[in-house]
C-alpha cells in the first residue's frame, strides 16, 4: 500500500491489509526462494554480482536527490539514526555511544530496506514518517541477522524525536515486507568483502585490518546519495582498493586489476566508485567534522560471505542500477 502526500498523518494509515495467508504460500524471498552459496566460490560471487541489481533501489533513486523531488537531507538524518543505533562492541564507538552490539551488516541491510521502499512509495510530508520507517527497517534487520534483539521500544532508545507504540512498528514492518516483496535477503557490499580481500591478500596477513578498513568505508558511504548511484560489488571492490592504498606491503592494485577477480565485474562500475571515495575524502578533510570515511576502529568479525547477505534466486530479466554495474 503506498504512501501519498494527501494521506493523514495518522497512525491510522500504516493499518496494513495483510492477512495470514501471505505466511502460508511461498512468498517471494521466503525459504523456499532463497539461493544457498555454501562457499565463496567464483560462480557463488558471480551469482551475486549478476543478482544485485534486484534487491537495489530503482535506477532512477539517485536522481530523483539530485534534482530535490526527494530530501538528501532527511534521508541522511534517517541513515544516521540506523547507523548510531547500531553502534556498539567497537563499531563506530570512536563518534557514539555503546548500545546493542549490532553487526555492521544488520545497519547496512536497515538502510538497504529504506532506500528500496522509499524507490516506490511516498511517506505523508512530515517529520514522524520518516523515523518511523527508520525504525521497521532496522527492526526488520536485526530479526534477520541478530540473535539477541532489544524490544521495539528499547530500540528507540537513542535519538528518536518520536517513539512509537509496537504495534504501530508492527504494522509498518509489513508495509516494508510487502513493498519488498518479503526479499530481504539482500546482495550487499559486505557478500563481497572477504572474496575481495583474498584475492588482494591471498596470504590472509592483512585480512583482519582490511575487513575491517573496508567495513568502515561501506558504513560511511551510507549515508551519501551520491554511492546509490554504484553496485554494491563496485562499491567493494572499491573500497578493497582504497583500504588496500593504506597497507605499504601489499601489491598494487587498479580497478583494472580489480575487475578481472570475477566475472561480472566492470572496470569503469569500479574506477567510477573509486573516484567518488577518494572525492569524498577530500571533502571530508574541508569540513568539520567530516561527513564521509573518519577514521574509525572496527572490530569485525571475518566471517561476513554470501551466506550472511546472500539473494533469493535472481529472476530472468534483470534492471541495471546504471552503465557502469
Amino acid at each position: 500500500m503506498p504512501f501519498t502526500p494527501s494521506d493523514h498523518a495518522s497512525c491510522s494509515d500504516l493499518l496494513c491489509r495483510e492477512d495470514a495467508s501471505v505466511l502460508a504460500g511461498d512468498s517471494p524471498g521466503g525459504a523456499a526462494g532463497l539461493a544457498e552459496f555454501p562457499d565463496e566460490s567464483d560462480e557463488s560471487i558471480a551469482g551475486l554480482i549478476a543478482a544485485e541489481a534486484d534487491y537495489s533501489p530503482g535506477f532512477d533513486y539517485p536522481d530523483r536527490f539530485r534534482s530535490k523531488s526527494l530530501d538528501s537531507a532527511a534521508r541522511q538524518e534517517a541513515v544516521a539514526w540506523i547507523l548510531k543505533v547500531p553502534a556498539a562492541g567497537g563499531y563506530l564507538d570512536s563518534v557514539v555511544h555503546v548500545y546493542y552490539g549490532f553487526r555492521p551488516l544488520t545497519a547496512y541491510l536497515a538502510v538497504n530496506y529504506l532506500d528500496r521502499f522509499l524507490s516506490s512509495h511516498r511517506l505523508p510530508q512530515n517529520e514522524w514518517a520518516l523515523q518511523l520507517l527508520s525504525v521497521a527497517c532496522l527492526s526488520l534487520a536485526a530479526k534477520l541477522e541478530e540473535t539477541l534483539l532489544p524490544s521495539l521500544l528499547d530500540l528507540q532508545v537513542e535519538g528518536a524525536k518520536f517513539i512509537f507504540k509496537p504495534r504501530t512498528i508492527l504494522r509498518m514492518e509489513l508495509l516494508v515486507l510487502n513493498a519488498l516483496n518479503w526479499r530481504l535477503r539482500s546482495v550487499t557490499p559486505f557478500a563481497f568483502i572477504n572474496f575481495f580481500v583474498r584475492k588482494i591478500d591471498p596470504s590472509g596477513k592483512h585480512a583482519r585490518s582490511l575487513v575491517s578498513r573496508v567495513t568502515e568505508i561501506t558504513l560511511a558511504t551510507a549515508k551519501d546519495t551520491k554511492f546509490l548511484s554504484h553496485c554494491p560489488s563496485s562499491l567493494a571492490a572499491a573500497s578493497i582498493i582504497r583500504a588496500a592504498d593504506e597497507v605499504e606491503d601489499l601489491t598494487f592494485v587498479d580497478p583494472g586489476i580489480a575487475a578481472s577477480w570475477c566475472i561480472g565485474l566492470t572496470e569503469e562500475g569500479i574506477a567510477d566508485c573509486y573516484q567518488s571515495l577518494k572525492q569524498a575524502i577530500l571533502d571530508g578533510t574541508r569540513r568539520e567534522p567530516p561527513m564521509i570515511l573518519p577514521q574509525l576502529r572496527v572490530t569485525t568479525p571475518t566471517n561476513m560471505g554470501p551466506s550472511a547477505s546472500s539473494s533469493s534466486s535472481p529472476p530472468n530479466k534483470r534492471r541495471k542500477l546504471n552503465n557502469n554495474c
